[in-house]
């Protein structure tokens, strides 16, 4: 799993990834959600699922939404994001 952080340090030479993988489709993926809690983030959570499924065949959604927006996520909810999703989103907004 690949986990990109928001911080904006400025990576060093031992967290640099090579490449980073990319899907030729969505089709028949798995995507995982991490909703940060914020109002409205389960809404777009949502919407986001449908579209995903809609638009590129995403096949399977989990969801799962953190206690507080200040909080970190329980490790559970990230062991089951990374081993059951191909992909995840994460850290939505207000």
């Amino acid at each position: 799993m690949i986990v990109f952080s928001p911080e904006g340090k400025a990576p060093s030479a031992a967290g640099k990834v090579a490449s980073i993988a990319r899907f030729a489709s969505l089709k028949g993926k798995t995507v995982g959600i991490l909703d940060n809690s914020k109002p409205n983030a389960d809404r777009l959570a949502e919407r986001w699922a449908e579209l995903l499924k809609e638009r590129y065949g995403v096949a399977s959604v989990i969801t799962r939404r953190k206690l507080t927006a200040q909080q970190g996520a329980p490790k559970h909810y990230l062991d089951e994001l990374a081993g059951q999703a191909d992909f995840v989103l994460a850290g939505l907004g207000d």
